[in-house]
């Protein structure tokens, strides 16, 4: 269990990574940075099968590798990017931080008692209302027009539909098939990435000759990297372990570490400290995670 708890709290650090990529490079279109994560993502997993020698996917495990992959990555990230552009970083991360909420009440066990879920269910939806009263939500708010603002809360809206149907999906994907490795599956998931993406940026991407004009394509490159093998690669390795090891409802809970490393990454990038209402909320969500621990042992 503390093997699955550790992978989990990895994987949310490293997504919390995607939250500030949008705002390291600035006038990247949405569809271009989608597209280069997880190509990077794909060509890491490819990679990985050819020097491993691992087997293909059958065709069934092919279709619902690259479901799951529109679900959890490729057509997620997109909605999240495009959040972020239209009404800043802050407000889709406080969205997404509801979705351990969901996940552990779709995803409870049977023999759980929903009274044993309750202190952690209350420690987050108490964390995710103090994030709610953010002066800094406000502000993006009163900064953006009316119509792009309310835009981005509906993408943030529908990333967060796309991921809670992913983790729920892919945790009971996985308890199905015991039998497949974690690693093979991670790669099954981002080929399907890496072809989706490939497909969106063919279609309406930018075209290469601007990309390559770009002053900081070296910066546009190292941030799809980074998010493509450390949040694609890397971290989907860690959430399969904890998916395979753990409940849907502890794992769900274990995703409020996205939403503390996504803040946390904000601050040191913008150079400035944390409120005190967002220490208060960030606190509330660790007593969250600790409670959620102790009630699924």
């Amino acid at each position: 269990m503390l093997k699955g708890i550790v992978a989990g709290l990895a994987a949310g650090a490293l997504w919390g990574l995607v939250f500030v990529a949008p705002g390291l490079v600035p006038g990247l279109s949405a569809i271009d940075l989608v597209a280069g994560r997880y190509a990077f993502y794909g060509l890491t997993s490819l990679v990985f099968m050819v020097a491993k020698r691992r087997p293909l996917p059958t065709l069934e495990q092919a279709g619902a590798a690259l479901g799951l992959s529109v679900l959890g990555f490729s057509g997620y990230y997109l909605l999240l990017v495009l959040a972020v552009r239209h009404a800043g970083p802050e407000v889709p991360t406080l969205i997404i931080g509801t979705i351990p909420i969901w996940v552990m009440l779709l995803g409870k066990p049977a023999h759980l008692l929903w009274r044993k879920l309750l202190p952690g269910l209350l420690l987050t939806l108490a964390g995710v209302a103090l994030m709610a009263e953010l002066p800094d939500a406000a502000a993006t708010a009163a900064a953006q027009a009316a119509h792009d603002y309310w835009l981005g809360i509906a993408y943030a809206l529908a990333a967060m539909v796309s991921w809670t149907a992913f983790a729920v999906f892919n945790s009971i994907w996985l308890k199905k098939h015991p039998g497949l490795s974690t690693t093979d599956w991670t790669n099954w998931l981002g080929m399907g990435s890496g072809v989706a993406g490939v497909i969106l940026w063919v279609t309406i991407g930018s075209e290469v000759n601007t990309l390559l004009a770009r002053v900081d394509i070296t910066q546009v490159a190292m941030v799809c990297i980074a998010i493509g093998v450390g949040s694609g690669w890397l971290a989907t390795i860690l959430w399969n372990r904890a998916s395979r090891i753990l409940s849907a409802s502890l794992c769900g809970q274990l995703i409020v570490s996205e939403t503390l490393f996504g803040l946390l990454f904000t601050f040191v990038i913008a150079m400035r400290l944390p409120s005190t209402t967002q220490v208060a909320a960030a606190v509330l969500f660790v007593l969250g995670i600790s409670a959620s621990i102790r009630a699924h042992r």
